[in-house]
């Protein structure tokens, strides 16, 4: 079965259902059977490589200021509550995410994506590290372990701008209007976050949908007379 996720690195609730998500695997009978494929959606490709704060964004988007404890802290706090801490969805800076995404891009090709994409919701939320320039990229890609002269070359040649831009349109003809954006085997959409109960609840309709049961007829007792390839009775 297969588990398409659409997020952004700089989305707290993304980083909260990848961490959901890992808890939901862990208790299915058949996690090891799953595949996790994370697709980018960008939320603030217009921000300035230099970033701006939390804070600064909900005045540019012309949110009140009780967004921040309306709707970022109880993120921190599920977070916690969920034994992801530190977790930073107010106090850091946000900014544009596009080389990140064509990095994570990258791992995915070296069979490290699943890996790359927690490691660094990890490093920003957990951290609050910056993302956004070409040095502070390949310096978190040193870090997890890839390659940095062949990152500073995806990087350079931008060969995986066209992926990560084909991710998006394909989220948004799903349905997609933000992230996070989960989608089934095909079957079934999640457009936002949702327990970890509930995601394994969808993970098991979405697997027993896939693979039926196989069942027997109900048997009316008292025939007699059958006919099997060692005889008949």
């Amino acid at each position: 079965m297969k588990i398409e996720f659409w997020s952004d690195i700089v989305c707290p609730y993304c980083g909260l259902m990848d961490h959901r998500l890992h808890l939901a695997l862990g208790r299915f009978a058949h996690g090891d059977q799953v595949q996790v494929v994370h697709r980018s959606f960008q939320l603030h490709p217009d921000l300035p490589r230099s970033g701006v704060t939390q804070r600064k964004l909900i005045e540019m988007a012309g949110a009140p200021a009780s967004t921040v404890n309306q709707v970022l802290r109880p993120i921190e706090r599920a977070a916690k509550a969920e034994g992801l801490t530190p977790y930073h969805a107010v106090d850091r800076t946000l900014g544009p995410t596009d080389l990140a995404h064509e990095l994570l891009a990258y791992a995915a090709d070296q069979g490290r994506g699943n890996e790359i994409w927690t490691a660094m919701f990890r490093a920003h939320f957990g951290q609050a590290r910056k993302l956004w320039t070409a040095a502070e990229v390949l310096g978190f890609a040193a870090e997890v372990g890839l390659d940095r002269a062949e990152a500073a070359e995806v990087l350079r040649s931008r060969r995986y701008e066209a992926r990560v831009a084909a991710d998006q349109r394909e989220a948004q003809r799903l349905g997609a209007r933000g992230a996070p954006f989960l989608v089934f085997d095909g079957r079934f959409a999640v457009p936002g976050a949702i327990g970890t109960d509930e995601l394994l609840a969808v993970i098991t309709k979405a697997w027993d949908e896939s693979h039926p049961k196989a069942w027997s007829l109900p048997v009316v007792d008292g025939a007699d007379g059958v006919c099997t390839p060692d005889g008949c009775v």
